[in-house]
């Protein structure tokens, strides 16, 4: 099958596109053919070698955790899906794997995909947005009146956090560049902060619910917003990140790292808000499977607004 891959860790340079084997479904697992498969900041990380003890060292390696295609076949075990289906989802495990022709994943990390999208809208879907609805809705626990800051907000979990955070009833403080101040408002924020044209320590009304999407504003530098019980969650993780959290845990506050974790239900659950047009997925730029490497130099310049997506066949 043809595959992105790597055999070292590296920059972006380290990809190359060619013939490798194909998966076989195990235990319990699908063997989907992959239509398009995103990118996230995961995939540069884990190339850099920087989360070596998660991910391992087995080398070729195939980047990628978001997908969407169509069901090959069933491994034993399997159930929910048919050879046929159309699919989307994301792989929990360390090893990545969705940017080649063949993926095999286990029946409970994908869904039907929301017959409203696109392929390529689809695979930009299940790791962004899962991981802001678990931490809107699980960690930070938003409910309605809550005022709800998301910093990095028109990244590709930002614009996610945005629309979920609305959905749950919170009014929505997005913190991003002055470039995309319009569409954060558009997706269900009712105040921007322009990082570049006001200093986001400058808003006037404390937050009930910090999500810091980006990973520049910490708890340390904002809990003076914040009304208690202090309520923040990062997604970059970190020794400080954890520290933060067990001390969090004795001190009565809600200081949290997320861990997404790809499932049925909440796939399901982000389906039938996009099918019902009260969630919207936005693509930066797509690229062809052989222009990985260009990809995943544009997604490091942490300027992409929405996500970015590689086609990959049908």
């Amino acid at each position: 099958m043809k595959a992105v891959s790597y055999d070292r860790f590296g920059s972006f340079d380290v990809l190359q596109v060619g013939d490798l084997s194909a998966p076989q479904p195990g235990l319990g697992d699908v063997l989907v053919r992959v239509a398009a498969a995103a990118l996230n900041p995961k995939d540069v990380l884990v190339r850099k070698g920087k989360f070596r003890l998660m991910s391992g060292r087995r080398f070729p390696r195939i980047p990628g955790y978001d997908f969407a295609g169509t069901v090959e076949a069933l491994g034993e075990g399997a159930s929910g899906v048919a050879p046929g289906d159309e699919v989307y989802g994301m792989v929990n495990a360390w090893s990545g794997g969705t940017c080649a022709e063949l993926v095999a994943v286990p029946a409970g990390e994908l869904a039907p995909r929301p017959r409203s999208l696109s392929m390529e809208e689809a695979a930009a879907v299940p790791l962004a947005a899962l991981t802001a609805l678990q931490a809107l809705r699980d960690l930070l626990g938003v409910r309605p009146s809550d005022r709800v800051t998301v910093n990095g907000a028109s990244g590709g979990v930002g614009l996610f956090a945005v629309q979920i955070a609305a959905l749950l009833g919170g009014t929505v403080v997005g913190i991003c560049s002055a470039r995309n101040a319009g569409l954060v408002r558009e997706l269900g924020a009712s105040e921007v902060i322009p990082y570049d044209e006001r200093d986001p320590q400058a808003a006037e009304r404390r937050s009930d619910a910090f999500f810091d999407v980006f990973g520049n504003r910490p708890y340390p530098l904002v809990r003076g917003a914040l009304n208690r019980p202090h309520r923040h969650v990062t997604t970059v993780p970190s020794g400080r990140a954890i520290l933060q959290e067990i001390t969090s845990r004795l001190l009565g506050r809600s200081v949290r790292m997320v861990l997404v974790k790809s499932n049925r239900p909440d796939l399901e659950q982000l389906a039938r808000w996009i099918d019902a047009g009260e969630l919207r997925t936005v693509v930066d730029r797509i690229w062809p499977l052989d222009d990985s490497a260009e990809a995943h130099a544009y997604l490091e310049t942490r300027r992409a607004r929405g996500k970015v997506v590689l086609t990959v066949g049908r």
